[in-house]
């Protein structure tokens, strides 16, 4: 069997793909620089791969910096330092319009050539920041585009969309991926790292991922910025 997976080298997507090797799948990973400015993850996305035996690792560029509208590819402040409450009110600055539907578009084209029967994605909806398209009614219809409008569906064949962490909360997904030995240290979740890669504690990824890994009762060991400071 095999499954492309989106591996943007960050916690979820990680422990997704750990999760589609355990499943017995042949991975096929597909990680997208698209002119984030958090653009270390590529990086870690590389060392994952290796990790994960991947039978392929793509890495494709596509600068979604020229059409902006989010801090994550533009100018402007990440927001810092929000309460929960916070991040589940609006969808904030850091949407990337569309990321996802182009995402999973190129994924589609991916599993039609090497003829992947799913493709895997780390979506969740419990522990998000209010993103439209990480919401299980989006993923079902794309599993419908992908059967409209791909050669595979024509010819009788399905390409599932599956996203085993929808609706697991961060520490139910830290949980599962210590069962399945995923290395968090190579993982990058931050918005805003400083030049040399620490991680800022204080935008909406981390601080859901350090509440989640405070909860799962385990210590994150992703380099931070206010532990080298010592704050």
């Amino acid at each position: 069997m095999k499954a492309v997976v989106l591996a943007s080298g960050g916690l979820d997507s990680t422990v997704t793909a750990a999760m589609a090797r355990h499943e017995g799948y042949s991975l096929y990973l597909l990680t997208i620089g698209y002119g984030q400015r958090h653009h270390a993850e590529i990086q870690k996305a590389q060392e994952i791969a290796a990790w994960l035996r991947a039978a392929e690792h793509k890495i494709l560029q596509l600068d979604l910096h020229e059409f902006g509208g989010s801090v994550l590819v533009g100018s402007g402040d990440i927001p810092k330092n929000r309460s929960d409450q916070e991040r589940r009110t609006g969808i904030p600055s850091t949407y990337v319009p569309a990321r996802n539907t182009i995402f999973l578009s190129l994924a589609l084209a991916y599993a039609e050539v090497v003829d992947a029967s799913c493709i895997f994605i780390g979506a969740n909806v419990l522990d998000y920041s209010g993103y439209p398209d990480c919401r299980p009614e989006f993923l079902q219809a794309f599993e419908r585009v992908a059967r409209l409008g791909t050669k595979k569906g024509t010819d009788g064949q399905t390409v599932q969309i599956k996203a085993p962490l929808l609706f697991l909360s961060k520490t139910q997904i830290i949980q599962q991926g210590r069962v399945l030995g995923v290395p968090f240290d190579l993982t990058h979740s931050c918005y805003d790292p400083r030049e040399d890669g620490l991680a800022c504690g204080q935008c909406d990824s981390c601080m859901i991922r350090l509440q989640g890994f405070h909860d799962a009762g385990l210590q994150d060991p992703a380099p931070y910025a206010a532990r080298a400071s010592g704050s």
